[in-house]
Parts: C-alpha cells; structure tokens; sequence
C-alpha cells in the first residue's frame, strides 16, 4: 500500500498496516467530531508517526500513484473538520 503524506512523501507500507491505520485515523476523527482539539493533535501525529516509522519512504525516482493521502502534519484542526469525516482517509 502506498501512502503519501502530503506535503512530505510517499512511503510503502506492508497491507497489515491498514488496520492499524484505521484505528489510528477514527480515534483522530472521533476527536475532531468530539471537539477535542488537543485529542487530535495527538492522535493524528501518531497517525504519521506510524506512517513514519513502519513504512519506508519512497525517492523521486520511485513516485507511484497513492492509495491513501493523508493531510500534511501542520493540517489546522479546522481543516480537519474538513477531512475527517465520512468515510475517513484508510480506504476498507
């Protein structure tokens, strides 16, 4: 699965990391729903952090098209509002 943070990169994640970013990204949602803004501070940078370190990043050269973009780390939690929503950003 391929993953771009935008703003940041693109990096290869194993598909067994999907549920684990379905997790990472409802509890995000669910604090952008509940209003908690520090909640989502925290659980969005666990969200890259997971990107981060259990994914590897992809060069220039190595660009293949994403199948999930997550907003860039400084995403507003009023821009947040905005993408946490619906179906969330980890496609099922």
């Amino acid at each position: 699965m391929i993953v771009r943070i935008s703003g940041e990169g693109q990096y290869r994640l194993d598909d067994s990391e999907k549920e684990p970013l379905n997790e990472l990204e409802k509890t995000a949602a669910a604090s952008v729903e509940g209003g908690d803004e520090a909640g989502f501070a925290a659980a969005f940078a666990s969200l890259l952090d997971h990107i981060r370190s259990h994914g590897v990043l992809l060069g220039d050269a190595d660009l293949e098209g994403s199948d999930v973009i997550v907003p860039p780390a400084d995403i507003s939690f009023q821009e947040a509002g905005e993408d946490f929503t619906g179906e969330g950003l980890i496609p099922d």
